[in-house]
Order: structure tokens, then sequence, then C-alpha cells
């Protein structure tokens, strides 16, 4: 499958701005299952230096700063992407290794090689150990099963006994607030999932993204109207026997999993250790006072249209 996405954010100041420095995370970059056929990011007003680097996570970022006044910023990031789907059908959950076997993996022991995927396994900005997210995940988590098998049915946990809500949280909106209020977004839902995982001993990353969305039936793409995605990757490694190793994802908004991604309709945009890592936006200004800011974003087959 191949996907067009247009992601294009506004900010309009009360007054006028007259320095700004941006980071910005709106390129998606290679990877397994994911071709970028073409990629580009347009700020108006034009950036006095605008540079593309690749953090510690792989993620493609970048840094732009404007010293001309402005009273609206706006970012238009245009990508096409090749997917292509591993066929859940053809994963079986009750392969591999057991959850247990997994942490065991993990765990640190002198003169032993330290797998990469560790870097997921601690709590971060914006995920928090609490004891209330063992006791939400421990009946998935039996003895013996396998991790697969386990985290799948965290993820249909989250998926049936959380409530989608939008606008009931904000980024900052932390996993345990969430938790107990049984309601959130997609952030929310990935934060908490990853921190169940995390707690358990197990390498959990958060990834951003996007997702090609369905209009009802007989109803035409409302262009504009999707919204940036997110879920989590499970890293199984290449113990007891289990050859198919690798970053397993889980999307506990829509219930959908899959090797390298949920399905073909997902692109990956970047990858951390919670949405902090990897946030679109962020960044500091001089002037401005308040703003207000719009987002507006695309996902089109490119058969469909193209987006020019």
């Amino acid at each position: 499958m191949i996907l067009d996405i247009w992601h294009e954010t506004v900010y309009d100041y009360e007054l006028p701005v007259d320095i700004t420095q941006h980071l910005a995370y709106l390129k998606p970059h290679q990877q397994v299952g994911q071709n970028v056929l073409s990629t580009l990011l347009k700020v108006i007003p034009e950036p006095g230096y605008c540079q593309d680097s690749i953090d510690t996570f792989g993620n493609i970022k970048t840094y732009f700063s404007i010293e001309t006044r402005h009273l609206k910023l706006k970012a238009i990031a245009k990508s096409r992407v090749q997917t292509q789907l591993i066929e859940p059908t053809l994963i079986d959950l009750s392969q591999g290794p057991s959850w247990e076997e997994v942490r065991q993996h993990h765990r640190y022991a002198g003169h032993q090689v330290i797998d990469s995927s560790a870097d997921f396994l601690f709590s971060s900005p914006m995920i928090l150990f609490d004891s209330t997210f063992s006791e939400f995940a421990k009946d998935c988590f039996t003895p013996g099963q396998s991790v697969l098998k386990a985290t799948h049915a965290l993820m249909q946990k989250i998926f049936q006994q959380m409530e989608y809500k939008s606008a009931s949280t904000d980024v900052n909106t932390l996993a345990i607030d969430s938790l107990k209020n049984g309601m959130g977004v997609c952030q929310d839902f990935s934060h908490i999932m990853i921190t169940c995982l995390r707690m358990l001993g197990l390498p959990a990353q958060y990834v951003s993204g996007y997702m090609l969305t369905q209009p009802p039936p007989g109803k035409p793409r409302l262009i504009g109207s999707d919204a940036s995605h997110a879920w989590v990757a499970l890293y199984v490694p290449a113990i007891a026997g289990f050859a198919a190793s690798g970053w397993y994802h889980f999307d506990p908004t829509n219930d959908r999993f899959g090797l390298h991604a949920p399905g073909s309709e997902y692109v990956i945009l970047s990858k951390g250790r919670d949405y902090s890592d990897v946030s679109p936006i962020r960044g500091v200004i001089h002037g401005g006072g308040q703003h207000t800011l719009a987002v507006a974003v695309t996902v089109l087959p490119v058969d469909e249209k193209t987006l020019n």
C-alpha cells in the first residue's frame, strides 16, 4: 500500500514573535516494512536555519529557527510512504518465549552483553511506575504464558475497558490518571500499556505515526479530519528457540497488532520512551503572548488522491 500523508500545524499568536526555535518530528524514515518514497517539511515564514539530524532512537528530527517578526507559524509536512503488511493471521501468539523468559533475558548480570532494547525497560518522564498498573495487568500475564499472547490480552483489556473520549485528556496527562478515570485517547492508552509492560520487565516503545481511516459507507473522505496516532511496540528477543524475533506492534485503541506495524494502513513516524521524546513540534519563542493551535492531518491511498 502506498499512502500520502499531509500534516499541517498552525500557530496563531496574539502578539508578534521576534525569535522562535523549534524541534520537529514530522518526517518518517526507512525501516523494515516501510519504504519512504519522499518526505519534506515546509515552514512559513521561511527559517533562517533548518537542519535534519538523527536522534538517539533513530528518528529524523528537524531543528529550525526564525528570526523575522511574525504573527503566524505554519509547518506543513508531506510524505509518501509504501507499507508492507505481515499478516496477523500468520503470527501464532502461543509461540515464542514466555513473558518470564523475556524478563529474565533483560535482567542485568555481570559480563553479559546488554540488549539494545533495554533502553525501553525503565521509567521515563511520562512513564511513572505505580502498583496500580501491575494490578491491572496481572490477570493477562499468568505463569508460563507466551509473551505475545499475554501482551495481546493486555491490549484487548485496555481496548475493552477503557473509554476513548476526545479532549478528555491533554498531552501532559499522566497514565495513572487516565487509568483511574477509565478514559483517554491513543496517547493515554499507549502510556498505560507501556507502563504495565515495563513494570513486568518487558521492553516497550512508544510509537507515533499515522493510520489510514475509512469514512462511513457512502460518505466522502474528509480532508484534514484525521489525526496523528500512537501505539506500542514490544521487543521479543531470539531466545528459547524463537526465530521470529523483533518489535511486535500493538494498538490498544483499535485492537490491532502485527510484526513491524499493526497493519499496512499504519505509517511509523517516530519511536521513543514516551510522548515527550517524539512530540511533533516543540520549542521556545520570544514574544507572542497567548496563541491558538490548529492541526490538520490527511492520510490517503496514493491512487485515491495525490496531495500536491
